[in-house]
């Protein structure tokens, strides 16, 4: 039985070698699709979303989230329309900023991270769709770009974004939107506020905006472990990513920031409260991971994409949420809408 409402993310901490298994793996057990995350510097997004699609023969892979200036549009439009048509209806691919921090290690850093959003995903369109671009004006420069392989069938593209001003863009050109890991139900419910916003001004129907949150996940029988097993993974995220729109919904930026200031992620990770952890991820037992799933569900999202941590117990952590928390999830939406 498909899930229909909870998927994988794959990456970052999963070895590049183990994908293909776990992908297959999560066909099989019946989860409602498979995301592969680019977090910077561990594993290929686009590369692991090829060895994802190949391992498998119907389930969804998301590629989410690639950021818009680590690759110039023209090349990404044409790695997505490579795997679009090999694999034909099964991509779906986000675009979003990434994570400050490590686009000014490469010193990729836009002055306007909106405008590059908005001209990537133009782009995107554009291209994929067999158009031409002759642009120079732009923060990118196409001198009569055209792909020879462009898509068969319309490829959904939504946005990994999480600021109000992004999340309207989103809403204003986007097919969905992927809110990322650290998504308390405050800020689902706020974020949907907000798309909303983007999609009064472009015509579309709030209802065919699909959104996706993404959540750390950790469940073992003893919940208390599965938490401290989430702790690593939250202190990580919440160092890496700073102050944000996700934190601000949850009320923590002052403390946040002290703690950075303090000491970096070995502060965070020491000093951040237990309560962190239970709001901020699904972790715990396989009963209180399903109610939280529930509850992000009902907050706004119509996918809730399962981010296994830590990685040496991802394969633990995939079994048990097919045994005993997907089946607990059908039933409640089921329940829901009868």
């Amino acid at each position: 039985m498909n899930s229909g409402h909870v998927g994988l993310v794959l990456g970052s901490e999963i070895p590049p070698e183990r994908l293909r298994g776990m992908v297959a793996s999560a066909e099989q057990q019946g989860f409602s699709e498979v995301w592969l995350s680019e977090d910077c510097f561990f594993t290929g997004g686009i590369s692991g979303a090829a060895l994802a699609l190949g391992a498998s023969s119907s389930i969804p892979v998301g590629l989410g989230v690639v950021s818009a200036v680590t690759r110039h549009p023209a090349v990404l439009a044409m790695e997505i329309a490579t795997l679009a048509r090999a694999f034909p209806g099964r991509l779906m691919p986000a675009v979003g900023l990434g994570v400050p921090v490590w686009l000014e290690q490469m010193g990729l850093q836009p002055s306007s991270p909106l405008r590059a959003v908005r001209e990537c995903v133009s782009a995107l369109r554009t291209l994929l769709q067999g158009g031409r671009l002759d642009e120079s004006s732009g923060l990118f420069t196409f001198n009569g770009v055209e792909l020879v392989y462009p898509v068969t069938e319309p490829v959904p593209l939504q946005l990994g974004v999480a600021g109000p001003k992004m999340l309207q863009l989103s809403g204003a050109i986007a097919d969905g939107t992927l809110l990322s890991v650290l998504a308390g139900t405050g800020y689902v419910r706020w974020a949907r506020d907000q798309i909303g916003k983007g999609v009064a001004t472009s015509g579309r129907r709030s209802q065919d905006h699909r959104v996706t949150t993404f959540a750390l996940c950790a469940v073992d029988e003893d919940g208390a472990l599965a938490r401290q097993r989430a702790r690593a993974a939250v202190a990580f995220y919440l160092a890496a990513g700073g102050p944000n729109a996700i934190t601000a919904a949850y009320g923590i930026n002052d403390q946040l920031v002290a703690m950075i200031e303090a000491g970096g992620l070995q502060k965070v990770l020491a000093d951040m409260p237990d309560a962190w952890v239970e709001d901020l991820a699904v972790a715990g037992d396989p009963d209180e991971c399903a109610r939280k799933i529930e509850r992000l569900i009902d907050a706004g999202s119509d996918q809730v994409a399962l981010f296994p941590t830590p990685a040496e117990h991802a394969d633990h952590t995939i079994d048990l949420l097919a045994r005993h928390v997907l089946p607990q999830v059908t039933a409640h939406q089921t329940s829901s809408v009868q």
